[in-house]
């Protein structure tokens, strides 16, 4: 039975790790943007300058120490690893859980979004699983010998680690975001049929006799001159359904938003997306230009979003000569459409017919070969 278990949880523990550090290898950029929330959540901004790196140094480890566990390679010190990777997680997790600061842990990327109880409940049973693996470390033995199960443990780091460097240099290879490749983007800002709707219940905060009290609404005819109001909030009661894209906007300068009349004009339009210009690739710019000038002239619609202040655009314009339109959208959303900055996708439609990472901008003549022409 002992040996059971500590097989039974090697193999959940080893296969849990791999599979969570290969949905945020990845999406390497996602996984940075979730560290950011935490370093905003312990006032330690200034992680934020390694937050990339770390994401990816997280990610490799993570399935490096899975293969390691299945391969029984160095058992030693992988199960101390586990150990206090384990313990560092649940704790986070308890804590963003318990004060309700950070909605998903990102521990497996956009593919499986979890509760932060739910996250932490998972923690809590790899715990369990892993205190299995310690305490039974010295009886497990390597699978292939030492030296072969540790060269291919080490193998393993190495091909996570390239793979986790060519996602970021290029863009996710599995897409699970609602902005994948053949989504729709005004379907996918739609409720989903049978949505549950969310309760809120209006709390008002009143101060008395030094201690702060919150009354429902029902609740008000209580208040006499002893009351003194401090604030009133929404309490949700009932969690309700999303839709799956609920903040993509294209707002002018004068704060129009032309979102809708834009993806529901059919027919293939190009969005150049920088979620921050002020970081957007320059090498980039000049190769868009040339692109830009190719659509006009085909009279195929070119436009730009970004979260940068329509000041700061303007100076950016001017700096690239740049001859198309900027619109303004939400900072996180940005991000959310293409792991790229500057990025471009194709519409047909309201339909991502492709994207692609400024690093494989293609040339004008290789896109209406591929898209245009199958008209």
């Amino acid at each position: 039975m002992r040996s059971f278990l500590t097989t039974t949880s090697r193999i959940l523990v080893g296969v849990l790790f791999i599979v969570s550090g290969f949905v945020k290898a990845n999406d390497p950029l996602g996984f940075s943007y979730k560290l950011d929330e935490y370093f905003i959540v312990f006032h330690i901004d200034w992680m934020s300058a390694v937050s990339l790196w770390l994401a990816m140094f997280i990610s490799v480890f993570e399935m490096a120490v899975g293969f390691a566990l299945l391969l029984g390679a160095r058992m030693r010190q992988t199960a101390w690893i586990l150990l206090l990777m384990i313990v560092f997680f649940t704790f986070l997790t308890f804590y963003s859980a318990y004060f309700d600061v950070v909605k998903d842990c990102g521990c497996f990327g956009d593919a499986l979004k979890l509760t932060p109880w739910q996250s932490f409940s998972k923690d809590a049973v790899l715990l369990v699983l892993i205190l299995i693996i310690f305490f039974n470390r010295n009886a497990i033995t390597p699978l292939f010998g030492e030296k072969a199960s540790g060269l291919i443990a080490y193998t393993g780091f190495l091909v996570s680690l390239f793979f986790s460097i060519y996602c970021y240099r290029h863009l996710p290879v599995i897409d699970f975001r609602p902005y994948a490749i053949g989504k729709n983007i005004l379907e996918g800002m739609k409720l989903p049929p049978n949505a549950k709707e969310q309760i809120t219940e209006m709390v008002f905060i009143y101060e008395k006799d030094g201690k702060k009290i919150e009354l429902k609404q029902d609740e008000m005819g209580k208040i006499d001159d002893t009351y003194k109001f401090i604030d009133r909030k929404d309490k949700v009661i009932q969690e309700g359904d999303h839709p799956k894209i609920h903040d993509f906007n294209m707002y002018d300068a004068d704060g129009k938003d032309y979102a809708q009349e834009f993806l529901s004009k059919p027919g293939y339009k190009f969005l150049l997306v920088a979620y921050d210009l002020s970081k957007s690739n320059e090498k980039a710019q000049h190769k868009i230009n040339d692109f830009v000038t190719l659509c006009q002239k085909a009279k195929i619609p070119f436009v730009g979003l970004t979260a940068s202040s329509p000041k700061e655009t303007d100076v950016f314009r001017h700096e690239h000569n740049s001859i198309f339109d900027y619109y303004y959208g939400d900072n996180t959303a940005l991000k959310t459409i293409i792991r790229s900055n500057p990025g471009l996708v194709l519409l047909n439609g309201a339909t991502v017919e492709m994207m692609w990472h400024h690093n494989d901008f293609p040339s004008f003549d290789e896109m209406k070969e591929k898209f245009l022409e199958k008209k």
